[in-house]
């Protein structure tokens, strides 16, 4: 068994916590630890699998390599796509990475297919759900996990389950089913009619399918997406840990889901009056597991610990008079007197409050934000960096403040810039640095000049997180007046 974790989404609805460059699966929205991170953990306790490959956006590869090393799990394999072209693409890039590796095990592997932002609060359920759908992708079939409602829920796709096949050859007490209709989300009174009638589950978007089978139903019903990826997959290259698709041919790929692109239609093909001898089953297993995609706000209110008054509370908040409400403060006092079914989300730079009934219309509020180019569309006021952080504590005419923090061992690119120049004080830590022919180390409260057009670099030795204070003086000020010579992140971009 091969896992393949997904983790290029955006996560737009949980704006503004998630952002494009900081999104939704490498959050902690549920405990101490990472969705992203939560993933791995589950994946890594089924006996027997492989290590996992995870599809990931090429801006995200070091947030994933370094929570997945704070866990203690070396990624081997990272898929980079340069462009999101949703989950039908990523999976063929996995799908074709499998079938690539001449020193795998098995030649023709089955893929566990998981996106990497769900919530499971009861992994062991799902990985015996995991081994009872082994054998059934084994056999050739489209293997779907379908979670048992828990009640009415709209913003769900719902599966229905149709003719029962035989359990399955290992002796589990599954019994999968054909899937007989794929049900986009509902309104309220056809949610409730499906949960009462017993026949239907919720979509949880995991799936189990050999790659050569993916492979084969994708360029029956999708031959230009098969085509695409094919074409971007051979032109790529490998990079240590990462396997980058040939950029051109990725972009012009169709962008398209695994349920839509091939789920869909090969079920619809068995289900009808003529069927279809070249389609392979879609099969259903259901699992109870304590599944959320906490896909909106309302939902990380339904999975929070709330108070006796129905508030889920996180950060710094003081209330009066709030019932049945998401408070969330994560750098200052949150006050709320008077308020009901609201949820109130509180970033450095920005704070979300929207009735909890709308939660599901964050995305739309955030595509505003992306066409009117506003900056908290993208970034957080703290931008991550492979080398650790930075946080613009204060900008102006002419200037720009930041506070930097360079981990353990890391440094910044060997880099010049033509239109400012730098202060840097040393607040915390040792820093060596480069400075054009120099190379000297700066301890707490000492500082250095480094003027417009001289080649430097920002070290960190020492076993601290180091921070620095940076003053930027010049008439332009973006981070896109960036020279490299050397990075030792391979890194192309101004980033």
């Amino acid at each position: 068994m091969n896992p393949v974790i997904l983790a290029g989404g955006s996560g737009t609805r949980l704006w503004p916590m998630s952002r494009q460059h900081y999104p939704k699966q490498f959050l902690p929205l549920t405990g101490r630890r990472t969705m992203f991170q939560e993933t791995l953990l589950r994946l890594d306790g089924i006996e027997g699998a492989a290590p996992p490959i995870v599809v990931s956006n090429e801006e995200h590869r070091f947030l994933a390599l370094a929570q997945a090393r704070q866990e203690g799990i070396d990624l081997s394999s990272l898929i980079l796509e340069p462009v999101g072209r949703n989950t039908a693409p990523a999976l063929s890039l996995a799908a074709l990475a499998l079938l690539d590796d001449k020193e795998g095990e098995d030649p023709d592997p089955v893929m566990l297919v998981s996106p990497a932002d769900h919530l499971i609060r009861e992994p062991e359920a799902f990985r015996a759900a995991a081994r009872a759908g082994e054998s059934l992708a084994r056999c050739g079939r489209l293997v779907m996990f379908g979670i048992v409602p828990t009640g009415a829920v709209t913003g769900y796709g719902y599966l229905r389950m149709g003719q029962a096949i035989e359990p399955s050859a290992d002796g589990s007490e599954a019994e999968p089913s054909r899937v007989s209709a794929f049900v986009e989300k509902p309104d309220e009174k056809a949610a409730q009619a499906y949960v009462d009638s017993g026949e239907y589950l919720w979509n949880s978007g995991i799936f189990m399918v050999r790659a050569s089978v993916w492979l084969r139903e994708l360029g029956h019903y999708r031959p230009d997406i098969s085509k695409a990826c094919r074409i971007a997959y051979s032109r790529g290259r490998r990079d240590g840990k990462f396997y980058r698709p040939d950029e051109q041919a990725f972009v012009a790929c169709p962008s398209d889901s695994i349920d839509y692109a091939v789920m869909e239609r090969a079920a619809d093909a068995k289900n009808s009056p003529a069927g279809d001898g070249e389609s392979a089953d879609c099969v259903v297993l259901a699992l109870d597991a304590g599944w959320s995609d906490l896909g909106s706000w309302s939902s990380v209110w339904e999975e929070g610990d709330a108070d006796r008054s129905g508030n889920v509370v996180l950060g710094d908040v003081h209330m009066q008079a709030v019932d049945d409400s998401l408070l969330i403060s994560n750098h200052r006092l949150l006050a709320a007197v008077g308020l009901s079914n609201v949820i109130v989300v509180e970033t450095s730079d920005a704070v979300l409050v929207a009735r909890k009934d709308s939660a599901q219309e964050v995305r739309d509020l955030v595509s505003q934000l992306e066409t009117d180019r506003r900056p908290e569309y993208e970034d957080h006021r703290e931008v991550h960096r492979p080398w650790g952080s930075y946080d613009v504590l204060d900008t102006g005419d002419g200037f720009k403040v930041k506070r930097i923090k360079i981990d353990p061992g890391a440094a910044l690119s060997l880099q010049k810039h033509q239109h400012r120049g730098e202060h840097w004080v040393v607040v915390r830590g040792t820093a060596r640095i480069t400075r054009g022919s120099e190379l000297f180390l700066l301890t707490e409260n000492q500082s250095a000049y480094v003027p417009k057009q001289v080649t430097h670099r920002l070290e960190n030795p020492g076993k601290e997180t180091l921070e620095i204070i940076e003053v930027q003086l010049g008439g332009y000020l973006g981070e896109d007046d960036i020279e490299r010579f050397d990075d030792r992140y391979d890194r192309q971009d101004p980033p």
